[in-house]
């Protein structure tokens, strides 16, 4: 009687020991995402590391570009590394455009275009990627929402609940590339959605560039290159096309809240009629 009296007080201790939350507690915030900050350290310091340098060599983003074309011209691999070099410039927030028209100086209008759409597309998934990865570490309410108003809270709760036509509208409007990418990824949206938006959206703009580039010609040896007007003439007429449709784009996502708006309206006011 007395051991079972001993261990039912032994049990009784051990319960009011737990009820007094003597038990470890969880893991806080900051260890659970140890590697994540650890990896957002060192995207810092490479991306500090690249600013840094090109500061203080005095490299412009064109300085850069002409570089790359003296080593990229030429050679059989220079596609490749063109490719590879597009993927993982959004890593250090190299401008896409100053790639975009560098392939048409490289490579010709053709496989221009074609090298750029697929560095473009996966450099595109490496910024979703990133931002995705990073979509648990910090609080939501680090994007804004609807409510808070600004172009990038109108577009959260869309890029939410109609993905592939919310990104296909920031790519015809010409919103900042890499943005739209870690901000997808940050919320989570299908990335086949995304990708499929991305590839679309963002074709009138990389031909236009692509063309603009091929409308010059030579190398940056003795200064700007030579220029062919009518390539360029082709160019600017695409991108005054994607400017047309980027008006309508822009009325028609104008005008739908005020038509969803009427005709709710319109319902309200049969139901009260009936």
């Amino acid at each position: 009687m007395q051991d079972q009296s001993a261990k039912d007080s032994l049990t009784g201790t051990e319960r009011h020991s737990a009820s007094n939350g003597d038990d470890p507690p969880p893991a806080s915030s900051w260890r659970r995402n140890a590697h994540k900050i650890g990896v957002l350290c060192f995207w810092i310091l490479i991306l500090g590391g690249y600013q840094w340098y090109a500061r203080s060599h005095g490299l412009s983003p064109l300085d850069t570009l002409r570089r790359l074309v003296g080593v990229l011209a030429g050679t059989a691999v220079g596609p490749l590394l063109f490719i590879v070099i597009y993927a993982v410039r959004p890593l250090v927030l190299f401008p896409a455009t100053v790639l975009t028209l560098g392939a048409g100086l490289l490579f010709g209008p053709l496989f221009g275009v074609i090298y750029t759409i697929i560095g473009s597309n996966i450099s595109a998934l490496v910024a979703y990627a990133v931002g995705r990865y990073f979509a648990g570490t910090a609080p939501g309410s680090l994007l804004p929402d609807n409510k808070a108003g600004g172009l990038l809270g109108r577009y959260t709760d869309r890029l939410r609940s109609e993905s592939f036509a919310t990104v296909l509208t920031m790519r015809f409007l010409f919103l900042p590339y890499d943005l739209v990418n870690y901000v997808a990824g940050f919320l989570r949206i299908d990335w086949k959605a995304f990708l499929l938006a991305t590839a679309l959206g963002s074709l009138p703009g990389t031909v236009a560039v692509v063309l603009a580039g091929a409308s010059l010609h030579g190398d940056f040896s003795r200064g700007l290159p030579g220029f062919d007007w009518r390539v360029f003439a082709v160019s600017a007429m695409i991108f005054v096309a994607s400017l047309v449709l980027l008006r309508w784009v822009k009325r028609r996502g104008e005008a739908g809240p005020d038509t969803t708006s009427e005709g709710q309206s319109e319902s309200t006011t049969s139901d009260a009629k009936g």
